[in-house]
Formats: structure tokens, sequence, C-alpha cells
């Protein structure tokens, strides 16, 4: 399956050969020792180095459970008549697919797989930028993209990547996306981050959004041994990020606003560190208050690892 697709997730592993994760992990550490593959967290993929990078059609087979989930729980955090940008990805590219069915929408993205989802949305603006086409994931990147996003501001930005840590925040391995990527912040009020857990606690070579900047992050629900997820988890909300935890089939699901159904988020308030209050970089408030903030967050970090 790996050399099929480049890289494969644990849990299609475990759903194809119907055995526990665990077994799978053992067996994927007794590749590695061969050297028939390399482990990423919450997968495995062709040996390489750090640098490289899978394209579509190995991503698009990774986590595709988790990806849904996570689409259907972020398209809920946009509003009709927003104009928001979106980036490239697989998981980017399914949320484009839920945003069709916003009115009034508009939406910037470099990315080709996105502008298609979108292209029969009636009431859907679609704006693409300009730039070099990178065939492994359909971007357009390089000076044209990055100044076609100039003086350009909106409500939200929606960015993937290939890892996610509270110390260095987003990165991604490749330089001339993870530029589009700082553009595409920089042109946002806010920014969501849309990364399933086996991106929890991976680092890449390029730093696209620093943990500051990152107003929510929208994930999938670690397994119940997933220490190393949960951990990142509980140290992204110490630095204020918003976490918003989408459940996958089988599993208690999370729905956004407006569904009348409970959604799993852990809001942190107040400023962050190094701002002072109402300036740009004040992210939105609590819900649940100041008081006993922390300990909350603490008791549902908990609760994911039990579960």
């Amino acid at each position: 399956m790996v050399r099929a697709n480049g890289a494969v997730s644990l849990r299609e592993l475990a759903r194809v050969v119907q055995t526990s994760e665990v077994t799978v992990r053992r067996d994927v550490r007794a590749l590695e020792a061969e050297g028939l593959l390399d482990r990423r967290h919450g997968g495995a993929v062709l040996p390489g180095g750090f640098t490289r990078e899978s394209g579509f059609p190995q991503k698009s087979h990774l986590a595709t459970a988790e990806k849904t989930a996570i689409a259907d729980l972020a398209a809920g955090f946009v509003e009709e008549g927003e104009a928001i940008v979106v980036g490239a990805g697989t998981t980017t590219q399914e949320l484009a697919r839920r945003l069709a069915r916003v009115p009034g929408l508009t939406v910037v993205t470099n990315s080709l797989l996105v502008a298609q989802a979108l292209a029969h949305a009636n009431r859907v603006e679609v704006v693409m930028t300009g730039g070099t086409l990178r065939g492994s994931n359909y971007a357009l990147v390089g000076s044209g993209a990055e100044q076609s996003l100039q003086g350009l501001r909106v409500s939200k930005a929606f960015l993937s990547g290939s890892g996610l840590t509270a110390e260095r925040g987003l990165s991604t391995s490749n330089m001339l996306s993870a530029s589009v990527d700082r553009a595409l912040v920089q042109a946002a009020s806010e920014v969501v981050v849309l990364a399933d857990h086996s991106k929890l606690g991976t680092d890449t070579m390029f730093q696209t959004v620093p943990t500051e900047l990152i107003t929510r992050l929208v994930t999938d629900e670690p397994p119940g041994h997933d220490d190393r997820s949960a951990t990142e988890l509980q140290a992204l909300a110490d630095q204020g990020v918003q976490i918003a935890v989408a459940g996958t089939p089988g599993s208690e699901r999370a729905e956004p606003p407006g569904s009348g159904r409970q959604r799993r988020e852990v809001p942190l308030p107040g400023p962050r560190r190094g701002h002072a209050p109402g300036g740009p970089q004040l992210r939105a408030a609590s819900v649940l208050g100041e008081g006993g903030q922390q300990e909350r967050t603490a008791a549902r970090v908990a609760d994911m690892r039990r579960r």
C-alpha cells in the first residue's frame, strides 16, 4: 500500500488488514527497521528525507474520514456573505466542497482544487491568485501569487499544512508553498488551521503560521492511546488557540455553530501573550468565561486521553 500510494495512515492500514492500530504500529516499526519505509506520526511513507513531500495522489488517500469530519465542522465557522481565503491542500479541498452551499460567499484561493470544487456554486464568487502552477498539489505559487494578495483584506483564512506544533506553529516542507501561505495569513483577520491528529507534534522545514497568529485549530479526536497529540492540543490551548474537535464516523460528532447540538471546543479567553488588550492580534473571547478556564481545558484534554 505504501509503494502504491506513497503514504498511508495507520488507521487505514488497520481497517484494511482488520486488526488493531497497536498491531499495525508494531509491524510498521519492524518494516522501518528493515529500511522498507519511514514512520510518520499517524502513518508511514516511502523512505525519504526530512524535506520529502507527498504529492496530491498520495495525500488524498490519507486520513480521509478525519478530513471529512474536519471539513464538516470548519464549514460551520463560515457565514453568509463573508470574504475568506482558502489555501491549498486536500483538507481545504474538502472544506471547499461544503462551502459551495454558503450563499454570498467570496473565496480567494491559490488552489486549483479549491476553485474546481466551487466552480459550479451559483452564489459563491471565486477569486484566484496569479502565480506559477505547482503540479504536485495543484497550487499557484511564486511572486505572482504573493503580489496578487497584496492589499487584500478578508475575515478568515483557512489553511492546512504538513505539521503543527505549539512551539513553532504550522509548517510545510515546501518553501514556495510556505511563502504563499504566509501571504494568505497577512490578508486575514482570523486564521483557522485544519489539521488531522496525525499532524500534531510534527514539525517540517518551513514555518507558515506561528502559533500566536492561529485563532482556531479544527482537528479530529486523537485515538485514546495517542498521548502525543493530546499533549500538543493542551499546549496549543495554553497559548490561546481555540480547539474545535470533530468526531469521525463511529465517534461522538462535534457540530458547528447553529446546528443545535453541542460543539466540542476548547477556547481560551483574553489577549495573547505579548499583545495589548484590544490590539489587532486579540482573539475571540471564550464562551466559558475566564474563571477556571485552564482547569476546564485540562479536563477536556484529559477526557480525550481517556477516550
